[in-house]
């Protein structure tokens, strides 16, 4: 049962979640609110329990504090709720030591909100299957903090090139053209913040990366009060799994910006460059990501909707009725070839 925290209301006793709307914790039984500081001391006291949890190996069982029943997670699962009293449970020991985060970024939208965006989505898509956006679906919709480690670093470049003038004009029936040849040189520096890379090897790629940017200037120094009401993952990826591609993507970003301040000319050729990258960090963060999966049997495929839980980005896959094609079909296609069937007939 070590490390497991479950935040309660000092007036009643009652379960406390963050209120994305509000930015505060919100007490459903008797409806207080409290800060964030109002919650520090909370915070203080589970750090005992975190390093008491540290000194024990990893367990998939855990018991709610609440109602005593058995809580089973993976091993990457650090906040979530017990099924059968609904309330939320940390597990702090997931989030001790090295997997303790620097930063978090709140929800911004709460559950209702992040269900209309849904519908609001799915009003413009069409050949859909009802299952898959019916009430009983929809609120099924999740709040998910993942994992993303955070790279800086500090940036000096230079390049040399050969630029290009040419004047072309025309004098009688002769054509003339005159081309001047310029030795240019740029140079500069700038800040890289923040470049995030998902740490959560389970976590379908392509929809948890396709919901960035973060506003990453809105990070908040993590604390686990943040998590309550939510589901939160741990990350099991290191930062030496992305070091080579983040890199080369900063690389490649600082010549395209001094390549591109050499304007005014025909015609450009970098002869030479150094790019340097200094003062680099690597930093952990849990971001806020609103998730809806539907599995079509028929397929044997898990179709993803996801949200960005604080810009309201969406990015999703869809699954195709093939019913609602055929109709569309026969719809359409059948007339049009009555149409020219009857046509040919007269003609």
């Amino acid at each position: 049962m070590s490390g497991i925290i479950s935040y309660k209301c000092p007036n009643c006793g009652g379960p406390l979640k963050f209120n994305p709307q509000k930015q505060k914790y919100a007490c459903e039984y008797c409806l207080s609110e409290f800060a964030q500081e109002a919650l520090l001391n909370e915070e203080e006291k589970t750090q005992e329990v975190k390093k008491e949890s540290a000194a024990h190996p990893e367990t998939l069982l855990y018991t709610c504090p609440s109602c005593g029943a058995e809580i089973v997670t993976d091993d990457t699962t650090a906040a979530s709720f017990c099924y059968y009293c609904h309330n939320p449970v940390i597990l702090s020991g997931r989030l001790s030591g090295e997997f303790h985060p620097d930063y978090v970024i709140p929800f911004s939208y709460d559950k209702k909100e992040a269900m209309g965006m849904f519908r609001d989505w799915m009003k413009k898509k069409r050949y859909v299957p009802k299952a898959f956006y019916s009430e009983d679906q929809i609120e099924t919709i999740t709040g998910v903090y993942f994992p993303y480690l955070l790279y800086s670093c500090s940036t000096k470049g230079s390049i040399e090139a050969r630029a290009e003038r040419i004047r072309v004009w025309e004098s009688g029936d002769r054509r003339y053209t005159e081309t001047e040849t310029y030795d240019v040189y740029r140079s500069g520096s700038m800040p890289i913040k923040f470049v995030p890379r998902n740490a959560l090897k389970k976590a379908n790629r392509k929809l948890v990366e396709g919901v960035l940017p973060f506003e990453t200037d809105k990070l908040k120094p993590f604390t686990m009060g943040y998590l309550s009401g939510f589901v939160a993952e741990r990350r099991d990826m290191e930062n030496q799994e992305f070091t080579e591609e983040v890199k080369s993507e900063i690389t490649n970003f600082v010549e395209d910006t001094l390549r591109n301040s050499v304007s005014s000319y025909d015609s450009v050729r970098v002869q030479d460059q150094d790019i340097q990258l200094e003062d680099e960090t690597w930093e952990y963060a849990l971001l806020p990501v609103w998730t809806l999966t539907y599995n079509d049997e028929s397929k044997n495929q898990i179709y993803y909707f996801t949200i960005n839980g604080q810009t309201g980005k969406v990015c999703g896959e869809l699954p195709v009725d093939k019913g609602k094609l055929m109709f569309l079909f026969a719809k359409v296609f059948v007339p049009v070839c009555l149409l020219l069937l009857l046509v040919g007939y007269f003609i």
